[in-house]
């Protein structure tokens, strides 16, 4: 992929957003591994995107759950927020939008599925975030956050609190709640873990549910009490 070569036609009819510099979007997307391949040419990094974007993120969610929940305490605000922002809600939303499709890579990086990587899709939702800020303002920021994150927020809450429900629904029906390790892959900076649900019933006989893949154990295993939730019909 050449830097600079994006067509972000369609990218732009997706988040609804159109730059005015295009350039914002060519930084939003590169990786620092296409940086250091690329040195001569000294192309910044999406990274002070990503840091500008994060704080207008945590700006924007905060100022909306104030508004949205007069009721709640600065504890269960803080909780609700901490699930609308993850890695795993907002890598969801990027990968829907194909974000992946437009990053600027390593050939070290591609080959190791960096485009696809959870922990780097979460890192696009803030930079190009960071984008739309520098581009359009706190308004087109804003428009950003509440029409693609703040929607749905009560399937997002269950997806954070999974472990925690899995783990409940299984006591409450007399079996055990256990993850299995399926695999540990990658460079020790940069792990890939897939683990699976096992529920052993009280004859100690037990069944596998769903599989989850993250960057972290506790993440691969959110993931997988998500979808095992789902299959099994707790809500």
């Amino acid at each position: 992929m050449v830097f600079g070569e994006n067509d972000y036609t369609e990218l732009e009819k997706k988040i609804n957003y159109t730059f005015k510099d295009k350039n914002h979007l060519d930084i939003a997307f590169t990786h620092k591994s296409f940086v250091n391949e690329y040195r001569k040419k000294k192309i910044p990094s999406y990274e002070r995107y990503e840091y500008l974007g994060d704080a207008v993120l945590e700006f924007i969610v905060s100022n909306e759950l104030f508004k949205r929940y007069p009721e709640k305490s600065e504890g269960e605000l803080t909780k609700l927020r901490a699930s609308l922002v993850c890695e795993y809600t907002l890598s969801q939303i990027t990968e829907k939008f194909g974000f992946g499709d437009y990053l600027y890579l390593s050939n070290g990086e591609e080959v190791t599925g960096g485009r696809n990587r959870s922990s780097i899709l979460c890192d696009l939702f803030e930079s190009v975030l960071g984008a739309i800020y520098l581009d359009g303002g706190i308004k087109e920021a804003k428009n950003y956050v509440v029409r693609h994150l703040l929607t749905d927020i009560q399937n997002k809450v269950l997806f954070h609190d999974s472990k925690s429900l899995l783990q409940e629904y299984v006591q409450k029906i007399g079996n055990t709640l256990t993850y299995r390790e399926i695999s540990e892959t990658g460079p020790d900076h940069n792990k890939t873990y897939e683990v699976e649900v096992v529920i052993t019933g009280a004859d100690g006989e037990e069944k596998t549910y769903e599989k989850g893949v993250g960057n972290t154990k506790k993440g691969a295993e959110q993931i997988a009490a998500h979808k095992t939730l789902l299959t099994l019909g707790v809500y």
